[in-house]
């Protein structure tokens, strides 16, 4: 994907965040229903890909195409994609994929950091019980089975306490591998799903040993700060020399001398 539809994507997630946590599962079906409908029609997809075309025309054709067939948070969530910058209409039809596969994603966020492992490791664990076995490959690609038969035996590869989040993404990964290995896409998914766990986790460097009061101060704190309840990765670096610095996700908090100091000599240097 190019920087500018990177970029694109990026902003679309962050915009949409809100909409696609609430809409879960439900909405992520639906946008991935639509993204079939796209696909399979050439001209479908060019109009509303085409950057020469404005940005309320290629809405409002999404308005046509989809009002009586998804939701309406579906139909808004199609329509700001379809507002932004695509370098190609393949990359319009990924940050398509990309919004729906984030609202299954989210929609495990109820349970907190356990439900984003939980969906994690189910689609890792399914990717290697198909890459185990050559004959499980064949089977999943075989464009000559009828793809009922190729989703009920991605499905039966799945363990009983298998989440809807985990087979709803695995569905789709057989349904519409858009060119991809199914297990390739699933990956893709696991990935989406392991930076979401970066958002519930505080990576926490310290020079030296905190106590376990200290501890939960700092784990009290940051939940407070953060709105949510995260989990405390605490590592000890003595080159750190004294203060402390926090990630969670992209957001950094760096308050360590060593820091201090390097931003002092950069300003002194210019």
């Amino acid at each position: 994907m190019s920087q500018a539809s990177r970029d694109s994507l990026a902003q679309l997630h962050t915009e949409l965040k809100a909409t696609l946590s609430a809409g879960g599962v439900e909405l992520g079906a639906e946008l991935f229903a639509a993204l079939k409908v796209i696909d399979d029609n050439g001209a479908l997809r060019r109009a509303i890909a085409d950057p020469t075309v404005e940005a309320n025309r290629r809405q409002e054709l999404i308005r046509k195409v989809f009002a009586a067939k998804i939701s309406a948070n579906a139909v808004s969530v199609l329509q700001s994609v379809a507002a932004a910058r695509w370098s190609t209409e393949r990359e319009f039809g990924d940050a398509v994929e990309q919004m729906a596969a984030h609202a299954v994603v989210h929609s495990t966020e109820q349970d907190g950091l356990a439900g984003l492992k939980a969906l994690t490791q189910q689609l890792l664990e399914f990717n290697h019980a198909v890459e185990s076995s050559h004959e499980l490959q064949r089977a999943l690609t075989d464009m000559q089975a009828p793809l009922s038969s190729r989703v009920g035996l991605a499905l039966s590869l799945l363990s009983d306490a298998a989440m809807e989040t985990t087979k709803v993404l695995v569905r789709q990964a057989v349904e519409l591998p858009r060119g991809l290995k199914p297990v390739d896409l699933v990956r893709r998914f696991a990935d989406l799903s392991a930076q979401q766990q970066r958002q519930w986790i505080a990576d926490v460097t310290v020079a030296r040993p905190l106590q376990q009061a200290q501890v939960d101060r700092l784990a009290k704190s940051l939940s407070t700060a953060f709105g949510r309840e995260l989990t405390l990765n605490i590592e000890t670096d003595s080159q750190l020399v004294g203060g402390i610095r926090i990630q969670v996700g992209d957001e950094v908090i760096d308050s360590s001398v060593a820091t201090r100091l390097n931003d002092l000599n950069t300003k002194l240097a210019g």
